[in-house]
């Protein structure tokens, strides 16, 4: 190439057959004129939209003028937004979907080049509601991501339908709690229907009210919100910020709130803390330490049953010998004996179900024991722990049951855990004959 290689490219570029591929080739040599210091990339830009003008197929005549606008946008705004605007004005001509299609390419340009507000001039133009939805969503995230909340809040109202109009009130939402502005989190939340979405906002609210350190009466704020609405809604919503804030730990405040609720919703509450809390033993210590009778039982339960779930852990083994010691309940009792003895503690699985009193429920204990024993390769033991169970029915059931796993590790086969099933199936077996 000559010293002016601008100039020859120009001149090499006048020779591209292709119409739409001259044009944006123009364009092209005309940004990298610009960022080179050369006034006649204005020259270059002129050729590019005389060339695009030529284009006579209408779809490729748009999408040269896109890739034009999209050069032009690094070089001059304004000269870049009349040429979007031409378009615009072309794209609006065609039946759909064809235009919704080009709209949607016209708005993700825009999009691309950080240029939100003219992006949702167009969006709005978008016929259909998935496609319009889904890119107001991407819109909004724009000016979240600046920083302009009053744009992203004015958005939630042009976003019609669901899940977008929820997801987008969720996330201006998150956005003011990751800015301590409560009072406009809480503004927001009058924008959400769906009581699924209500739940997550509130599940967010939880999380940042904590992380903040803000004063109690803050908390009273959103769930005199969650009280304030409709009963059904307002329960769900009350739900949903109570389990996220006893989650992270605020028990005290979780249990003050419960006792201003109808006792029916209590349990749901707990039982929603115990879920989302299973790998956090502090907080369901907590939340046992205020609990006592029918409650504390219900939710021993639940606690032994998503610990049993996940399988045994040394962590949890507090935890466990502290429900075991304070419940009344056989049943949580032999869940207890099972968690203890898959732990290899069996002095304390032994302790806990020497107090196990029905035949059935004493077979599933020391049959729980028996199988871990197998397992950790104490046969004695095994048929030891069976023989605890001295019902003449049940006693000989377990018996039965242990000798026959004991034969099958020796045949090479492997300890099923499956006692409290098969004590089912005999149990049902018995009750039929």
């Amino acid at each position: 190439m000559p010293p002016d290689i601008y100039s020859e490219a120009l001149r090499l570029a006048a020779g591209i057959r292709d119409r739409h591929i001259r044009a944006v080739t123009y364009a092209k040599i005309g940004y990298y004129m610009y960022r080179a210091k050369k006034p006649e990339y204005k020259t270059a830009f002129k050729y590019a939209l005389n060339a695009a003008a030529s284009i006579e197929n209408p779809v490729l005549l748009i999408r040269a003028l896109l890739e034009i606008g999209t050069y032009l946008s690094k070089v001059d705004g304004k000269a870049s937004q009349k040429v979007f605007q031409q378009a615009y004005e072309s794209i609006v001509t065609f039946p759909e979907p064809l235009k919704d299609e080009l709209l949607v390419e016209l708005v993700t340009k825009l999009l691309a080049l950080d240029m939100p507000d003219d992006a949702l001039f167009y969006a709005t133009d978008i016929e259909d509601s998935v496609k319009r939805n889904d890119l107001l969503l991407k819109i909004l995230r724009v000016y979240l991501r600046r920083g302009n909340m009053r744009k992203a809040k004015l958005m939630i109202g042009q976003i019609d339908g669901e899940p977008w109009h929820s997801i987008a009130a969720v996330e201006v939402i998150k956005e003011h709690l990751k800015r301590e502005e409560f009072g406009s989190a809480l503004s927001v939340l009058s924008e959400l229907k769906s009581e699924y979405w209500l739940g997550e906002a509130m599940k967010e609210v939880a999380v940042h009210l904590k992380r903040s350190n803000v004063p109690k009466g803050t908390y009273e704020k959103f769930v005199d919100i969650a009280l304030g609405m409709s009963s059904e809604t307002g329960v769900d919503v009350l739900r949903s910020l109570l389990i996220g804030l006893g989650n992270q730990g605020e028990l005290d405040f979780v249990m003050e709130i419960l006792e201003r609720v109808h006792p029916d919703e209590r349990l749901p509450v707990l039982e929603g803390i115990v879920k989302t809390s299973i790998d956090k033993e502090d907080v369901l210590s907590a939340l046992l330490g205020y609990l006592k009778g029918e409650e504390f039982e219900r939710v021993a339960g639940l606690v032994m049953d998503q610990l049993l779930s996940t399988g045994p852990h040394p962590r949890y083994l507090h935890l466990v010998k502290t429900i075991g010691d304070r419940t009344r309940e056989d049943a949580v009792r032999v869940k207890v004996v099972t968690y203890l003895s898959k732990l290899g503690e069996f002095d304390e699985a032994l302790r806990s179900a020497e107090l196990v009193r029905g035949n059935y429920l004493r077979s599933l204990a020391f049959g729980s024991i028996a199988v871990s024993k197998l397992k950790s390769g104490d046969i004695d033991g095994a048929i030891d722990a069976a023989l605890e169970v001295k019902d003449p029915k049940w006693g000989s059931w377990l018996l039965s049951e242990i000798l026959t796993k004991i034969l099958e590790l020796q045949a090479g086969g492997e300890v099923s855990e499956d006692i409290e099933e098969r004590a089912e199936l005999q149990r049902n077996l018995w009750e039929k004959h």
